[in-house]
């Protein structure tokens, strides 16, 4: 993502935006530290970079489509665009880049409604609380079942 940013080389590979994507992915499954959010952002920068490339962009608009690639990535993630918008606004510094940011993560936030009405925290809170309550019914169960007393216990 820096490299990306704050070099002259703002192009990618084309298979870097998929790396970044199952990096991402193989972090969260496996527990680490990794997160969504920061994984989010650099898939989203390496995306917004190989678009610049396949345009040919000069470094300033590749930069604008790099930021707008985080803020879409990120939205389509967390489904709260304004809010990703703010926070790449935010990291950058670059006010006057607000209303290309917030199209980005509108437009990112309709393609992502359409592809599934739930967004990944939604899934993450839903499959908690099915855990919590397969739990729950297996206590539930365990106390419910009678309990078996020896022949000592039954003769008092």
């Amino acid at each position: 993502m820096t490299t990306a940013l704050f070099t002259s080389n703002k192009y990618t590979i084309w298979y870097m935006p998929l790396i970044r994507m199952a990096g991402s992915v193989f972090s969260f499954t496996a527990g680490s530290a990794g997160g969504v959010f920061a994984p989010a952002l650099s898939a989203g920068a390496s995306i917004g970079s190989l678009i610049s490339g396949w345009f040919h962009l000069n470094a300033s608009d590749a930069n604008v489509l790099i930021l707008c690639g985080m803020v879409s990535f990120l939205t389509g993630v967390t489904r709260s665009p304004f809010t990703c918008a703010i926070l790449v606004l935010e990291m950058t510094d670059r006010n006057n880049l607000i209303f290309h940011l917030m199209l980005a993560g509108m437009v990112s936030s309709i393609v992502a409604m359409a592809v599934d009405k739930h967004s990944l925290y939604d899934h993450l809170k839903n499959q908690y609380i099915h855990q919590l309550m397969k739990e729950d019914n297996n206590v539930v169960q365990t106390e419910t079942q009678p309990v078996r007393l020896n022949k000592q216990d039954a003769e008092k």
